[in-house]
């Protein structure tokens, strides 16, 4: 077998984009948004060889759906009648983009094209994603995080005994009441509602504090007993969240916005937390997200998922700091095999590739973006 990092490239012949709107099981109120469905852009990506590359996003937005689509047909342009691998692609590319700025959309057109051609080369070779990049689909630690949003305490008892039921023993919170009693009322009532179980707690807060708030309320939580603390304050102010993993001895966990391995590189420079959480999509696709494993690796920093679990799973099993990685269900309404839950871990995909094939019938039941 010939290992990934090695590969020949492929020649693309066309792209296929979709955007659809899938509703959620679980509503999910945060501190910035209340969410009952997600626009997601579905890829298909034929090379000359006959096999098509498969990956999809979260866009935040319909119209990041559509912005990502337009960036993907003009990349996939720059691209074609060459034989080029995903590294390659990556380098051509940000530089072509490199005026316009590789963030925000730009950057997870990128990483979709990546993720894409990664997936028509371990189709290409026969293999899962995870045995390209050098490691086998393994078992891996999850927690829980497709509810849990702000509501009233009674209600989030009874989502949390129905999450639990996935068999996952981990489970994310998000806070963000106006009040520090309301946030302690909501974690009160979830843990009374997990009695007697040995199950994390992860709390994020969706950068919804300034930095002094963040540090009181935080003083107050970790007496509590969480895993860990997200993203209290705003995603980019690496030197606020720096003195506040200082001051708190709760683990502080960020990074599902940084912008490529970059981003996760500045943020361990400045010592800006305990935990990095990347998300496939913002950090470069399947290539970023092995520049920055390396970083995190190389720092000793345990290192997460961030949505996206069919790739996340493979990107996770060839992490050498491998921390948990977020399960969400969303695609379950999209492909043909949704990943499994076995013994309180979930299932790394054994077929070749990620594992994702659409499922046709579905996705006509869908809303269109």
């Amino acid at each position: 077998m010939t290992n990934g990092l090695n590969a020949e490239g492929q020649r693309i012949r066309s792209l296929t984009t979709r955007g659809v709107m899938v509703p959620l099981k679980f509503t999910l109120g945060t501190s910035a948004a209340i969410v009952r469905s997600v626009p997601l852009l579905l890829v298909d990506l034929l090379n000359e060889d006959g096999v098509t590359g498969r990956a999809y996003a979260f866009c935040y937005r319909p119209s990041g759906a559509v912005a990502m689509s337009s960036h993907l047909f003009e990349a996939v342009d720059l691209l074609k009648d060459k034989n080029t691998t995903p590294l390659e692609a990556m380098q051509t590319l940000s530089r072509q983009f490199a005026l316009l700025g590789v963030t925000g959309t730009v950057r997870m057109a990128l990483s979709l094209l990546d993720m894409a051609m990664w997936d028509a080369l371990a189709q290409m070779q026969r293999v899962p994603l995870s045995s390209l990049l050098g490691s086998s689909p393994k078992s891996l630690r999850a927690y829980d995080s497709r509810g849990l949003g702000l509501m009233p305490p009674d209600l989030l008892a009874k989502e949390a005994t129905a999450l639990l039921e996935s068999g996952l023993r981990a489970v994310k919170l998000r806070l963000g009441y106006p009040s520090l009693f309301e946030d302690l009322a909501a974690l009160s009532a979830v843990r009374r509602s997990i009695a007697g179980g040995d199950v994390a707690i992860m709390v994020d807060y969706n950068q919804a504090l300034t930095s002094t708030e963040a540090i009181l309320r935080g003083r107050e939580l970790e007496k509590e007993g969480i895993y860990w603390l997200e993203e209290p304050i705003a995603h980019d102010d690496y030197v606020a969240s720096a003195a506040m993993a200082r001051e708190l001895k709760v683990p502080i966990q960020i990074g599902e916005n940084f912008n490529g391995p970059e981003g996760l590189l500045r943020a361990v420079n400045a010592q800006a937390s305990d935990y990095v959480m990347v998300d496939v999509a913002r950090i470069g696709g399947v290539t970023g997200w092995l520049h920055a494993a390396g970083i995190a690796a190389a720092h000793g920093i345990e290192m997460s998922s961030h949505l996206m679990p069919e790739v996340s799973t493979h990107l996770l099993c060839a992490t050498p700091t491998a921390h948990w990685l977020e399960y969400v269900d969303w695609a379950d309404a999209i492909i043909e095999e949704p990943l499994k839950i076995r013994d309180g871990l979930v299932v790394t995909s054994e077929r070749a590739g990620s594992g994702i094939v659409w499922d046709e019938a579905r996705l006509k039941r869908l809303d269109t973006i």
